[in-house]
């Protein structure tokens, strides 16, 4: 019996160790085996490449993804894995909710990148689901976007040994990656005297990985390129129509009505203020504000001449916050001026708040611009919130200008449902429909977050975790498009910062930025080609084009970063099915063999760059306003 015991015993001890294609999973459906790189910091900090293995059985079942790690990953890799098998099925036009997708990660040692194996996921799943096989001497890193790209991931060199390290042949990383930056630390001792210099140095990883390993790195776009190489199989794009509209033009008359008004406030307050009794010090500071919401009219007035219609309304916006402040905190005698000015204000995000609540809508276009109109009304609460803060602390200068900046916020909330109602349509939509997506932003979007933070540590400060935060609680207080919106503006600076990180060379940065904005052009001509207006897409669009022509690397990366938005919100909620594609049956049995697509096939959307590069001139950074007014005029501040 004791014997009988301790062989109970080891076994159960050695259960966790057990091979994963030994533990269970369901007789039916298929299953396949793939390597993936990762990366795993040493005891001294340093970061060292490990081969990952996943073992991916899909089969029919009712919707469910289950995932086990060991040893246990520093980020969770369930929100990555559930997106994998969303974008799986979006690619095939499967039903997902009609399988089950079991999903066995073993590593020798923990590992640091669950987003980053997002891409390999949805290849395996894809794979399992067709019933197709994938070349062992393939491997790749990257995340999976919601779109199917494959977004930008750390550690390339890294993950490049280690697919070296077990026999890869041919190794994919993210499209724009290619160019690594790594620190090189040199130490010399003179006279006793340890100097340490250290150095950044630029890496070709293609060149690189070719020259020491023999190793082949290919950059690719999206997991249409993914599949192709893993298995040889060849998916159909998307294909955006030939002619694709983007204008403001349904702007145009907002736009005029707009800048005169904000022209004729700014006026009345000039002279307000000339007329005023305020002191030398109070005076100059108030007109030096003026000064800067004058040079952004100015601004406003070009772009409406250009007709970039969404560029002046949000021009508008910022010297309207300005001028506000001015105008209000001419009036403020004692603390009694500034609670009435903050009640005004909680008025006026309650009235927004009614409209926008109160509308009907209709459409996914409606939908969109509804959705935007809510989480305005958040920002207005939240930007009211620290104005109390200030007032409380007797800051009555900085809780004037919150104060302002709350006004305006919300009447725009009421603008952008005003302008949804314009483009309502037939089908009326349920809010709740913004709940899941609203969860599937704010699970990928922590993922990213904390990927970079466990990756490089605390290098992008607390902004976009607190963003983060800040998603989760409108979520559970049931505001989902402020929780949506809040989400993908802090995914997309993440993407963005893992785009850019180490990059000072403006000709790579133009390349990239080409690449963003031909992915938002293609989006948004796909929004189309399903009868949606993606007006907030068009709009982000045109507003990333005014700083794209700046032409300083402050503003590509915030044109970057609109081109982004631009991409994100021209797919959001577009509710018709995919439809099921015919995959070519070709090399349908055996391991496929490594094939790389001519240069045709894998034209990226950086051909243009050059020519892009010659075209944007260098542009001088719009100035921030001084002291208090840094909050009403922060560059790229939309409306």
């Amino acid at each position: 019996m004791k014997k009988a015991v301790v062989s109970l015993l080891i076994l159960m001890l050695l259960l966790p160790f057990a091979s994963f294609t030994a533990a269970q999973c369901p007789s039916e459906g298929h299953t396949v085996v793939l390597k993936a790189p990762a990366v795993s910091r040493t005891a001294e900090g340093e970061l060292v490449g490990v081969a990952t293995d996943f073992v991916i059985t899909v089969a029919p079942g009712s919707g469910h993804v289950y995932v086990e790690t060991w040893p246990l990953a520093e980020v969770d890799m369930q929100a990555s894995a559930r997106l994998a098998a969303q974008i799986a099925g979006k690619v095939l036009g499967v039903d997902m909710s009609k399988y089950d997708v079991f999903i066995q990660i073993k590593a020798d040692s923990p590992i640091i990148g669950g987003p980053s194996a997002g891409g390999t996921m949805t290849v395996g799943i894809i794979a399992a689901l067709e019933g197709w096989q994938v070349n062992p001497k393939v491997m790749m890193t990257g995340m999976i976007n919601p779109d199917g790209t494959i977004g930008p991931v750390g550690g390339i060199l890294e993950k490049a040994a280690a697919a070296h390290d077990v026999g890869a042949e041919v190794f994919l990383i993210p499209q724009g990656q290619r160019i690594q930056y790594v620190e090189e630390t040199q130490k010399r001792e003179i006279g006793g005297i340890v100097e340490i210099n250290t150095q950044t140095k630029k890496v070709d990883v293609v060149e690189y990985a070719k020259e020491r390993w023999g190793l082949q790195v290919i950059e690719i776009k999206d997991i249409y390129d993914a599949v192709y190489y893993f298995t040889g199989h060849r998916i159909p794009r998307p294909e955006a129509p030939a002619y694709v509209k983007i204008d403001t033009s349904f702007l145009r008359d907002d736009a005029l009505k707009d800048y005169e008004n904000t022209t004729a406030y700014y006026q009345e307050t000039l002279e307000r203020l000339k007329k005023s009794d305020v002191n030398y010090a109070t005076y100059t500071t108030l007109m030096e504000a003026l000064n800067e919401a004058a040079g952004i009219l100015n601004q406003s007035k070009s772009a409406l001449d250009d007709g970039r219609y969404y560029t002046t309304l949000s021009k508008d916006f910022q010297a309207r916050i300005i001028i506000r402040h001015v105008d209000w905190y001419l009036g403020v005698k004692g603390p009694e001026d500034v609670q009435k000015i903050l009640k005004t204000v909680d008025s006026q995000i309650n009235a927004s708040e009614r409209i926008v609540s109160n509308v009907t809508i209709r459409g996914t276009t409606m939908l969109q611009a509804v959705a935007a109109a809510e989480e305005r009304v958040e920002q207005a609460k939240s930007i009211l919130d620290e104005a109390w803060k200030y007032y409380y602390s007797n800051d009555y200068w900085n809780a004037v200008g919150d104060a302002a900046f709350a006004y305006e916020r919300a009447k725009t909330a009421v603008f952008w449902a005003r302008l949804g109602e314009r483009f309502a349509g037939n089908e009326v939509i349920s809010r709740e429909i913004v709940r899941t997506t609203a969860r599937d932003y704010i699970d990928s979007s922590n993922l990213i977050v904390t990927y970079i933070e466990s990756m490089y540590g605390d290098v992008i400060g607390n902004d976009l975790t607190q963003s983060i935060i800040q998603a989760e609680q409108y979520y559970e207080d049931g505001k989902y498009s402020a929780a949506l919106f809040t989400a993908m503006e802090a995914r997309v600076r993440a993407e963005v910062f893992l785009d850019t990180l180490g990059i000072d060379n403006q000709t790579i940065l133009l390349d990239k930025l080409q690449g963003m904005k031909n992915d938002a052009r293609t989006a948004i001509g796909l929004a189309q080609s399903q009868g949606v207006t993606p007006i907030l897409a068009i709009a982000y669009y045109e507003f990333a084009e005014s700083y794209e022509e700046n032409g300083s690397p402050e503003d590509i990366q915030t044109a970057m970063i609109f081109y982004m938005y631009a991409k994100e919100t021209a797919g959001l909620f577009l509710s018709a099915p995919p439809t099921p594609v015919s995959v070519p049956q070709d090399n349908t049995t055996g391991i496929p063999q490594i094939v790389i697509p001519t240069s045709t096939d894998s034209k990226t959307a950086t051909d243009s760059a050059t020519s892009t590069s010659k075209a944007l001139s260098d542009g001088l950074v719009i100035a921030l306003l001084v002291g208090a007014f840094i909050v009403g005029a922060a560059v790229g501040k939309k409306l």
